[in-house]
């Protein structure tokens, strides 16, 4: 099943710049990235030549050798089976975090070989070369962090192609959705709560609409996930930690303030102890972090409190896989979900901004009484978004922002139709992969 991820465009770039250097690209286990590479290399190259550190252990001994590019290539070729040409032949090093000598090797792609197209992908990259302090080949790669689906990749795989036009031409001309189709798109955003953006969750999902299926394939990443926090830690006392932090985030989103309290791991648990945990986490991709500004100004993140912050998990099917919700109590937003739905809500608009390249941060006045959920660097302005799970929409936070910083626009995203009055642009919420900063 072939289904459509953002990334292509950007290899598509990579591919036809003459500043191209070897890409590595990141990102969290099973987000999709050797399928989209590799798709990308049938669809665009004679041959691909793959190469997997994780499932070729041997593989690593060439590399140990001798990196240089005239060394490795004949070698390479022989291994694969491929003929490598310049400029017609994709070279995939995969799960590349194994091999901290292939890593160093893309320096000498760069510098000695720069007429062959090499991408190297690794799930854990940014916690192995931290921990084993890789010669990383800094300046002489492209970078690309990959995520799991976002609402509009999940709607396309989904076969709603005129959905999201139509939702992308609302947004531009903040023009309502009719009705029928509004309520339809609302039906697809409250399922992607349920099944997320793991490429091997939609696809189950696309081919047998079993919810149990798909839960069944998310609780099995998870535990992937706690694995992975064994093998690149060494001290169990941090394994624990990190474990701990990573399996209460949906606690942390169920409280009223959603702001990140140690308390909640533990009693009396103070920063310092979970810092390296948090960090771990960030660092694998498996959870995003936000500050709050405490001055709006630009650049944000010169102003942030960095002892006060939000996280969020990256994919909205594990957090509902962790938080152990049925696609029953989403899709009807029963009541044992109310002190859930905003942190939920949160969550699911997060993912969407990262996704799309933002940094977001929130704000909160000084007596700490009012709280914008997000602010985004856009179009080169501070915008502030306020985050609605239902059709209410009275906010008297946004409202008292307005008030003291006289954005140019503001937005806000719940249930609601697109639409535009007093400056406060209403986005569905299944719309917010429309916000970018074009």
């Amino acid at each position: 099943m072939y289904m459509y991820r953002k990334i292509s465009e950007y290899l598509k770039q990579w591919k036809d710049s003459k500043y191209r250097k070897p890409l590595m690209i990141q990102g969290a286990r099973q987000v999709g990235k050797t399928y989209a590479i590799l798709e990308f290399g049938r669809q665009n190259y004679d041959n691909v030549a793959y190469f997997n550190f994780q499932t070729n252990e041997s593989l690593a001994a060439t590399f140990h050798e001798n990196i240089s590019p005239s060394y490795l290539l004949p070698i390479l070729a022989h291994i694969s089976g491929q003929t490598i040409t310049r400029g017609n032949t994709l070279i995939v090093f995969d799960e590349i975090q194994l091999c901290e000598r292939a890593v160093t090797s893309l320096k000498y792609f760069c510098e000695e070989a720069p007429e062959y197209h090499v991408i190297a992908a690794g799930s854990l990259l940014g916690v192995a070369v931290n921990r084993e302090k890789f010669a990383f080949p800094v300046g002489k790669v492209d970078r690309y962090t990959m995520y799991p689906m976002d609402m509009e990749e999940f709607l396309l795989a989904l076969g709603e192609k005129d959905l999201v036009k139509r939702i992308r031409s609302c947004f531009d001309d903040n023009s309502p959705m009719p009705q029928a189709l509004h309520e339809a798109a609302l039906r697809l955003y409250r399922q992607y709560l349920a099944v997320g953006g793991m490429p091997e969750a939609v696809a189950r999902f696309i081919d047998t609409q079993d919810f149990i299926q798909v839960k069944h394939i998310l609780e099995t990443i998870q535990m992937d996930y706690l694995d992975d926090m064994s093998k690149y830690q060494e001290s169990s006392n941090e394994i624990k930690k990190t474990r701990l932090t990573y399996e209460t985030v949906a606690v942390q989103l169920s409280k009223k303030n959603t702001r990140f309290q140690y308390k909640i791991l533990k009693s009396g648990a103070r920063a310092a102890e979970y810092e390296n945990a948090i960090e771990w986490l960030v660092s694998a991709g498996l959870i995003s972090r936000i500050y709050r500004a405490e001055q709006v100004k630009k650049p944000l993140d010169n102003y942030k409190d960095i002892d006060d912050f939000k996280i969020y998990l990256s994919d909205m099917g594990l957090l509902s896989a962790q938080k152990d919700i049925r696609a029953e109590d989403i899709f009807f937003m029963e009541e044992e979900l109310a002190d859930f739905k905003g942190g939920m809500t949160e969550n699911y608009v997060n993912t969407q901004f990262v996704r799309a390249g933002f940094q977001p941060y929130f704000w909160r006045n000084e007596q700490g009484s009012k709280e914008v959920d997000f602010l985004l660097s856009l179009e080169g302005r501070i915008i502030p978004v306020e985050v609605k799970s239902g059709e209410h929409v009275r906010a008297t936070s946004l409202n008292e922002y307005i008030r003291l910083f006289h954005p140019v626009y503001a937005i806000r995203i719940s249930e609601k139709n697109f639409g535009l009055e007093n400056s406060i642009k209403s986005v569905p919420l299944y719309a917010v992969f429309c916000i970018c900063d074009k």
